[in-house]
């Protein structure tokens, strides 16, 4: 009997930094990060990241910034891109590669699957604070929690409200989530 190797490219950032278009590297595979987001998904996530900055602002907290989708350098081989980020050093390379604050997906169809384990156990190893999943079909607003054990637990399913998030030791900003569906 013979045994059949499956061959399958392994990349790299440095592969990943020459192509064009949007995508993420996951262990050496490339997953297209097209066709765009959805209208609705880009109304609700441009809608989060007015309340974050709107938020951080009046808690005065100097050293955060929100960041739509930048590339987040998990190892050499797997380059993740969040859609809204919360990050509160400075970032002095073209890539986060240590622990944001908070990261949110705003969960589509396509994605969903990915965003909910993949990713999720991405961002836990990489130490991550705070995870949002956000369905702009559903209305929801999931927030987790990174724990002692790495393991992210679910503080909050919501579809209105508000959240106080704790960034650093220093800044803690309390976000209206309901004002992004509107």
């Amino acid at each position: 009997m013979s045994s059949i190797v499956k061959i399958l490219p392994h990349y790299t950032y440095d592969d990943y930094c020459r192509w064009e278009g949007r995508w993420e590297l996951i262990e050496g595979i490339p997953h297209a990060m097209s066709p765009a987001p959805s209208p609705k998904h880009q109304w609700v996530s441009a809608n989060l990241m007015h309340e974050f900055k709107t938020a951080i602002k009046k808690a005065g907290c100097k050293h955060c910034k929100v960041y739509n989708f930048i590339d987040v350098k998990i190892k050499d081989d797997t380059v993740l891109q969040p859609d809204v980020l919360i990050v509160c050093k400075e970032i002095s390379k073209p890539f986060l590669d240590f622990p944001a604050s908070l990261v949110v997906e705003v969960l589509s169809y396509s994605t969903a699957l990915k965003d909910r384990n993949v990713k999720m156990q991405y961002y836990a190893q990489m130490s991550i604070r705070y995870y949002l999943m956000i369905d702009p079909e559903k209305q929801t607003v999931e927030i987790y929690k990174l724990s002692e054990n790495e393991e992210y637990n679910l503080l909050s399913y919501d579809t209105a409200g508000s959240f106080n998030f704790t960034f650093e030791e220093d800044c803690s900003a309390e976000v209206m989530l309901q004002q992004i569906w509107e």
